[in-house]
């Protein structure tokens, strides 16, 4: 059987497209080939206003719930535990399930409904965001404390913690916002 120049049979090129196309988390548009920034962060509300947990109470809730969610599988799409979750799908669930609040459902329309934050002030239930795809607001996690987030990679497959700090992350951070409410 003939194989292409880079040692792939015919038949398993279908399958290098479809995981080269799940390899992502949001459906956001693809920046241009030359550099641009990242998004700016948006300092006025969206004309809905900014999405907000009712109350300061429930950040603590929503990192509690991500915690019971660890070694969850991932899904591209995935939006309930039961069938596996990508990164916004495991926020929107949790805010859902801990608040009755509904978020978009791709990182960066959670980006654009949220309130932007300072990095010097994240607090536990904070949402951090990374550009890991070329676009941003590619990717995103629930800040927990003391450096770490939770979030749903598809890099090996489980939800998981990692550090602000690693170096994957700290060279794709592109910022954080938050749910609670103003004050």
């Amino acid at each position: 059987m003939a194989r292409s120049p880079f040692g792939l049979r015919p038949e398993h090129w279908a399958a290098v497209v479809l995981v080269a196309a799940l390899a992502g988390c949001s459906q956001t548009p693809m920046r241009s080939s030359s550099p641009s920034p990242p998004v700016p962060a948006r300092t006025i509300p969206p004309a809905g206003g900014w999405i907000a947990l009712p109350s300061h109470d429930h950040a603590q809730e929503v990192v509690l719930y991500a915690l019971g969610l660890l070694d969850t599988g991932y899904r591209f799409g995935g939006k309930n535990p039961e069938a596996g979750l990508d990164c916004s799908g495991m926020v929107s669930y949790i805010v859902e399930q801990v608040s009755g609040r509904k978020l978009p459902y791709n990182a960066a329309g959670i980006a654009e409904r949220t309130r932007p934050v300072a990095t010097q002030a994240l607090r536990p239930g904070d949402l951090v965001f990374f550009n890991t795809l070329g676009r941003a607001y590619s990717h995103m996690g629930i800040y927990m404390g003391d450096g770490k987030f939770i979030h749903a990679p598809s890099s090996k497959g489980k939800v998981r913690v990692d550090r602000l700090d690693s170096r994957y992350f700290s060279e794709r951070f592109e910022g954080a916002r938050t749910l609670l409410p103003d004050g």
